[in-house]
């Protein structure tokens, strides 16, 4: 099959030529982690409200916590939500 030559390379190395690749898979497993406190919140019943008391923090952190578009998470912070929800965090790095 011939290549065809109008066709660039794929986006994800635009994104690395241009610098932005690490800030966007930053942004991209934040968001992940937003839909699945969300999930847990949903299928378990508990209200923000709920959560940010176990948690001992306020309605407004934890909504920017839950924020998918806010990109600041530190692992501390994701372990004690997972730990407010009865979970706990599995992270590995994988080759690029």
């Amino acid at each position: 099959m011939k290549k065809n030559p109008h066709r660039g390379g794929d986006f994800q190395d635009f994104l690395a030529e241009e610098g932005l690749l690490p800030e966007v898979e930053a942004l991209a497993m934040k968001k992940a982690i937003a839909l699945q406190l969300h999930r847990i919140l949903e299928e378990e019943q508990v209200s923000k409200s709920q959560l940010a008391a176990r948690m001992k923090t306020s309605r407004a952190a934890l909504d920017r916590i839950l924020d998918a578009k806010t990109p600041s998470l530190t692992i501390t912070t994701i372990a004690k939500v997972a730990a407010a929800l009865g979970h706990r965090v599995d992270f590995r790095l994988v080759p690029a």
